[in-house]
């Protein structure tokens, strides 16, 4: 007979809850959950698609170890005992620098993604650390950490309570939101809308969230910054500023008119290609409204000055009174967030602790810029990483120029995989490790939410149960962990569990501001509940979280716990998000700096672009499908085809320019080499841009993907060669570059383009 499960969507950042039909052990069917306490039964595509995710043919189910050059299929032991013979001589010969971790974009969605990469770095010992959120939303993370002193203190738009919301690079309706967790974000916008709201969206592409608003301005790529400075410079010049109670908190804003002084919107208007009449009415109504919110997203973040454009939304919001207030940009806090403290001054956020051993660029937030991976893998010499750990990870195609990455991990002496599929990066494994299914898997948002619009927490047991033999996705992390420790063997995975708890009990009852100061950690430690060592520790994060017990230090009715948790299946509601303002800083002033040194030494590169003027050449921007996320879901049929296709968006005047047609071809060329693409003529792009998706390019040989294979499109990150970064944060610059296009006759069609 069939069931019902519940479980939260793991395929995008909204976090929907959903109810799954199962049949023995087969999801055959998804639906929203209307009890769901945060989504409401809102589901999208992706979520309606979790069974043929979880179904999916050509996921692995086994290991597969490299024996005579051929990756084949083995058992579980023998693939952990080749890690263990592998990485820890490679540390003991060359050093823990010769291994280097990359973590890809669906970590955040997983528990193991969560709870076990820390210790596997720790493990190592390595600095040569690479993420997703170097090529997507690394500028927001420096950002905050120099305004408030936090990389992870992101404000988020109060969407169910403001009355303005400006856009920008966004588009929620495709995407379902990014550093914004909010299920029915279509919902959401037309509800505020409905109650005499204001939308406006900035975008160069008339997306359906921009179809969607009251005002939509269409800029030249990559002058999110300048048109931003612009608003924020008219608040200033025309008095238009009142940071209201915030004011006792800023540092910098007698220096802010100064700094901005240049940025006119006569000045930026050619660049922006925007009236400035435009400008100014924009900067007035921000002003004017009860309340307001600017967001930035991934079309202002990922730009040459994408730091500088994240700084200035929420300058913007602090200009206007909006910051850490109802109905603005309010900081959400989660359910394993670590208890408040007193507001005070902190240690700060500083950049460039180390650098990169070939280019020298500095850190961020411990991480190095993923554009750097490969130069630090082929280029010789001591330090060169010889060994690669790529978690839920696929650089091939997320990094710029993938050609040379490719090239570059076949000369690693050891790669290991953590990963579902054979894909274009996992192809170069000497081991992989294919973790289950979503479904058999449970499940807990740690990163998502961090960044919701409403305080919730909600957990999903595993609605599969595990096949016969076949670790789950944290004992394949935490086994790992061992692996690369050199106690493969000798330890099991609880272990490692056993250890991270016991070094969080360590670190609190220590530290004579925490509630369990003085405490014995042992005795703590067995107060914990839950099946397994992910759920204890999962049940100690919500206990010393900020709605916790404290284990047992603060009693209250309703604190959360696991147990609490487990007869909650539909999830908590915490409530809307509160001012958190003066806790919620942690600069060395525990102020907000509104001026940071870094911020103010980057401002004349931002001049420097008011002195150009653009030059006719088409600049290049990618684009969302709510059917799509990055290259992991392009190999389920029901994700692909129809609009979510890797073409080429022209617009007419354009196309009729370059001698380009609908359905035709056209070569793309840029510093990292060229692609021929299929063209699509369309008003819904403005003039000089055009526009390719992110995440296609399936036709490597050794791949194990035929859906994707069969309509691989084209790699967009290839057009870059992995020097255009923003400097600020090491992330590359993936919108807003200038491309070539020419049409390519039929014959010259069928020919593959250069590449370089």
């Amino acid at each position: 007979m069939p069931r019902t499960a519940l479980r939260i969507c793991p395929l995008c950042e909204a976090t929907c809850g959903l109810t799954l039909t199962i049949e023995g052990t087969t999801v055959t069917g998804a639906r929203g959950d209307r009890d769901d306490v945060f989504s409401r039964g809102f589901i999208c595509p992706k979520g309606a698609a979790l069974g043929a995710v979880d179904a999916d043919p050509d996921r692995l189910r086994t290991p597969l170890v490299r024996r005579a050059g051929r990756l084949r299929e083995a058992g579980w032991e023998e693939a952990f005992a080749a890690v263990a013979a592998a990485v820890p001589a490679l540390v003991a010969a060359h050093g823990p620098g010769s291994v280097g971790v990359v973590l890809g974009n669906p970590n955040v969605h997983t528990m193991a993604g969560a709870l076990y990469p820390p210790l596997l770095l720790k493990a190592l010992g390595t600095r040569n650390l690479f993420t997703a959120s170097t090529v997507d939303q690394m500028p927001k993370h420096v950002s905050s950490g120099l305004l408030f002193g936090d990389p992870f203190a992101i404000p988020v738009p109060d969407l169910d309570r403001t009355d303005f919301l400006l856009l920008l690079g966004a588009n929620p309706l495709e995407s379902n939101g990014s550093l914004c967790t909010a299920p029915d974000f279509p919902g959401r916008l037309k509800a505020l809308r409905a109650r005499g709201g204001t939308l406006v969206v900035v975008d160069p592409r008339r997306t359906r969230t921009a179809a969607l608003a009251d005002r939509h301005l269409a800029p030249r790529p990559g002058s999110d910054a300048l048109l931003l400075a612009a608003l924020a410079h008219t608040l200033l010049a025309e008095k238009l500023a009142d940071p209201g109670p915030l004011a006792a908190h800023l540092h910098g804003l007698a220096e802010l008119p100064d700094a901005l002084a240049a940025f006119t919107p006569e000045a930026v208007a050619p660049a922006c290609d925007l009236a400035p009449e435009d400008v100014r009415r924009l900067a007035r109504d921000l002003a004017a409204a009860p309340t307001a919110a600017v967001y930035g997203r991934m079309g202002s973040c990922t730009t040459r000055h994408g730091t500088l454009a994240s700084w200035l939304v929420d300058v913007l919001n602090i200009l206007t009174g909006n910051l850490d207030r109802p109905g603005g940009a309010l900081f959400p806090l989660s359910a394993t967030a670590p208890a408040p403290r007193p507001a005070g001054p902190g240690k700060g956020f500083a950049l460039g602790r180390w650098t990169s051993r070939v280019s020298g660029h500095p850190e961020v937030k411990s991480e190095l810029p993923l554009a750097a991976l490969a130069e630090e893998i082929d280029t010789p010499g001591e330090g060169r990483i010889r060994a690669l750990i790529a978690v839920a990870a696929n650089p091939v195609l997320s990094a710029p120029d993938g050609h040379r990455l490719d090239a570059a991990l076949e000369r690693l002496d050891f790669m290991v995989s953590v990963d579902p599929y054979l894909n274009e990066t996992s192809r170069h494994a000497h081991v992989v490790l294919p973790p289950p299914p979503p479904a058999q898997s449970p499940h807990f948002d740690f990163a998502f939410n961090g960044f919701a619009v409403r305080n919730q927490v909600r957990w999903s047991p595993r609605a599969v149960p595990l096949q016969d033999g076949r670790p789950d996705e944290c004992e394949i992390h935490a086994r790992l962990v061992l692996a690369v420790s050199g106690l493969h063997g000798s330890a099991e995975p609880s272990a490692v569990d056993d250890l991270a708890i016991r070094s969080t009990l360590d670190r609190a009852t220590a530290d004579p501001g925490s509630p369990l100061h003085g405490r014995d950690p042992a005795r703590l430690a067995a107060l914990l509940t839950g099946s397994d060592g992910p759920e204890r520790r999962l049940d100690l994060m919500l206990r010393l979280g900020p709605y916790g017990d404290q284990l047992g230090a603060a009693p209250a009715p309703g604190a959360l716990t696991l147990e609490r948790l487990r007869a909650h299946p539909h999830g908590i509601d915490l409530g809307p998000l509160e001012p958190r303002i003066p806790d919620v800083l942690r600069t060395r002033s525990g102020g907000i700096e509104l001026l940071p040194a870094p911020i103010a030494a980057a401002l004349p590169r931002l001049r420097e672009e008011l002195a150009g003027r653009p030059d006719g050449a088409l600049v290049l921007v990618g684009r969302r499908h709510l059917r799509s996320n990055n290259s992991w879901l392009h190999n389920v049929p029901a994700l692909t085809g129809g609009s979510n296709r890797c073409t080429l968006q022209v617009h007419p005047a354009d196309a009729a320019r370059l001698g380009l047609v609908d359905g035709g071809r056209a070569r793309v060329t840029a510093d990292g080499g060229s692609l021929d693409v299929p063209v699509e003529v369309t008003d819904t792009v403005r003039t000089g841009v055009v526009s390719l998706p992110h995440g296609w390019g399936h036709d490597r040989p050794g791949t194990r993907l035929s859906v994707a294979a069969a309509d691989p499109g084209v790699n967009v990150n290839q057009l870059l060669d992995g020097r255009l970064l923003d400097p600020l944060s090491g992330t590359a610059v993936l919108n807003g570059f200038p491309v070539a296009v020419a049409p390519l006759p039929p014959a010259a069609a069928a020919a593959p383009p250069p590449l370089s």
